[in-house]
């Protein structure tokens, strides 16, 4: 595969028009998404820059989240990329991913919404239903979010017991239950205000307070407490 051409390396655009350049100049708020991956791939193939390498491969994965949950094979696979370029992007992504962990970590829970916005653009992109829990300390302060379940969940396969292991490890006050449904419809099932009442129940008796239980679906959630279901 030919990855470089006198006409298709970032050191052949205007220097006003580097994504380097520009980061050290203005900063990296001011890159656009494609200008970012194009630091990371350094070199385009012929016909693409590599601005326009970094355009094509978030055009094809559905923008950065898509890339960041691409098989690391399938990117490795895209025309002018290979395993060095792949593992680089890849290695980026996933620091970031990380960084916005550590940040969830220090938020407080005041809502329903607040709690979704730690997890609802990642799970709403999840083909398998999931199931994590939100732990928070006296004062709401995310202690950290832990997956529990994945695969369908009904309430004959859910052991209560499982979610409050890392809540007391943790010595977490509280807790708030969040599962996706893949299918994009937020509407709790019967199975899920099961769930939801055995979870309070227990709860009560380990000195946990079961703050909510939020189904996401196709960017949007909906809050079990909310609407009484499980909470009576």
């Amino acid at each position: 595969m030919k990855e470089t051409s006198a006409n298709y390396r970032i050191t052949d655009l205007a220097e006003s028009e580097r994504p380097r350049e520009r980061l050290a100049r203005l900063g990296p708020g001011a890159l656009s998404n494609a200008e970012l991956l194009a630091i990371q791939l350094r070199v385009g193939v012929e016909g693409e820059n590599a601005v326009q390498l970094g355009l094509r491969l978030l055009q094809h994965f559905g923008g950065i989240t898509g890339l960041h949950q691409a098989p690391f094979s399938e990117v490795c696979a895209q025309h002018g990329v290979g395993t060095a370029k792949a593992a680089q992007i890849k290695a980026a992504l996933e620091l970031g991913n990380r960084m916005a962990q550590e940040s969830k970590e220090r938020d407080s829970i005041h809502s329903p919404d607040d709690a979704a916005k730690l997890v609802q653009h990642e799970m709403s992109a999840l083909e398998q239903e999931q199931l994590r829990v939100i732990l928070l300390d006296t004062r709401n302060r995310v202690l950290g979010i832990e997956t529990i379940y994945q695969g369908s969940l009904n309430s004959s396969q859910v052991r209560v017991g499982e979610l409050f292991k890392a809540a007391v490890r943790r010595n977490a006050a509280a807790l708030i239950v969040v599962h996706n449904h893949p299918s994009g419809d937020p509407t709790p099932s019967p199975d899920d205000v099961a769930i939801t009442r055995a979870i309070v129940q227990a709860g009560k008796l380990l000195d946990v307070e079961v703050l909510d239980h939020l189904v996401i679906g196709g960017g949007r959630h909906l809050s079990l407490k909310e609407r009484g279901l499980g909470f009576n």
